[in-house]
């Protein structure tokens, strides 16, 4: 939409922010006959998932109480029921089968032979594209999320700087034709991350495609460090995943990692990072997007449960792990391969992590971030109100 394209990266081309919709010759006749059957298949696969939801929290908060003073008994029952729920509701909306491929760096190679097996401790570094990676992640890891808070920095729209693109016409030698020239936002400037709170699965799949601090304006005072989370998870025998984006992007682009790794040492690290990356692909006409970058302001991620469960085709999502091998903190990691990525980046780990990230899901990064997504929400809101 012509209107978003200040929003669009200008390194690549690729607007991130914008929920990706199917060719427009792709919409035939087939799919407006069928929508009312449509409609019925995702309101049933709706119910089924809401279902599940009811189910999850009955047992896991309720049911599963009396079990609390047994702790190993009550982690080991809550994690079989998170995870046949989590499976199930992935199984409801249309994701049958999920392909994994443990890749090493180097072309690409595939790697089945290196286990991917996190400890407690242990980091998950992801691409967040939707609700379902984190559903995914919870059925095969049961790891502790966490969520990087930040303050935007307060910055007017006329002082964003802008830099104009041109798209020339055609060169008749006359003038008619004519040169467009589209503003282009700069990258905003980073916002310091000022800790992390734990999310349960719960929260951060209703907070999937928002940005920070994610409404909790008024907890930033009792934030914790990512060191002293690592260590409750380490102790609660799980690893801890970390979403370095700090918000959804569409899928099309790897967005700016915030500086969440800040004051770690990539040299002298005491856990392994597992790095992932979460795949989807475009929409078509009976197939909309698995992406939610834009969330819906009333039980969030509903709407979207609804849209993606209309598909009567089987959904693709991929995911691609990198080889332990070629983690930061293993034994065979290499950091001098990444001096020209790291650069003058005061986070090298998040800097290692992002170009790590790209290499194995074969996508680009852009320059905009989460901030740049927290003024693309006051501008997308204002056109729609």
């Amino acid at each position: 939409m012509e209107k978003f394209s200040a929003y669009r990266d200008p390194g690549t081309g690729i607007q991130p922010f914008l929920r990706p919709v199917p060719p427009q010759e792709s919409a035939s006749s087939v799919a407006i006959i069928l929508a009312p059957l449509l409609y019925a298949l995702s309101t049933i696969r709706a119910l089924l998932v809401i279902c599940l939801t009811i189910i999850y929290v009955l047992l896991t908060k309720v049911i599963f109480i009396v079990l609390f003073p047994l702790a190993p008994l009550h982690r080991l029952a809550t994690r079989y029921v998170t995870a046949v729920v989590a499976r199930l509701t992935l199984f409801t909306v249309g994701l049958y089968w999920i392909p994994v491929e443990v890749v090493k760096r180097r072309k690409g190679r595939i790697a089945s032979h290196e286990k991917w097996s996190p400890k407690p401790g242990d980091l998950i570094v992801s691409n967040w594209v939707s609700w379902l990676e984190v559903l995914w992640l919870v059925y095969r890891f049961d790891p502790m999320f966490i969520l990087p808070l930040g303050i935007p920095l307060e910055t007017s729209e006329s002082s964003v700087p802008a830099s104009p693109r041109t798209t020339p016409g055609r060169r008749t030698g006359t003038g008619s034709a004519g040169i467009s020239a589209t503003p282009v936002r700069a990258p905003s400037e980073r916002a310091e991350i000022t800790g992390f709170v734990e999310a349960s699965l719960l929260r951060i799949v209703s907070l999937t495609g928002n940005v920070p601090p994610f409404g909790n304006r008024d907890k930033l005072e009792s934030l914790k460090s990512l060191e002293d989370l690592r260590l409750k998870a380490k102790s609660a025998g799980r690893p801890i995943v970390v979403f370095p984006e700090c918000t959804t992007s569409n899928g099309r682009g790897i967005l700016r990692f915030g500086n969440v790794f800040k004051g770690i040492s990539a040299s002298s690290l005491k856990f392994t990072v597992f790095i992932m990356c979460a795949r989807i692909d475009p929409p078509s006409a009976f197939a909309p997007t698995l992406s939610l970058s834009i969330p819906s302001a009333f039980l969030n991620p509903l709407s979207h449960i609804f849209s993606i469960a209309s598909s009567p085709l089987p959904r693709a999502m991929s995911i691609r792990l990198l080889s332990p091998s070629d983690s930061p903190g293993s034994s065979t990691f290499q950091l001098n391969e990444f001096a020209n990525s790291i650069g003058g980046n005061s986070d090298s780990l998040a800097s290692i992590c992002a170009t790590l990230m790209g290499d194995i899901g074969r996508m680009k990064q852009v320059g905009l971030g989460w901030e740049d997504k927290t003024r693309f929400f006051d501008f997308f809101k204002s056109k729609r109100s």
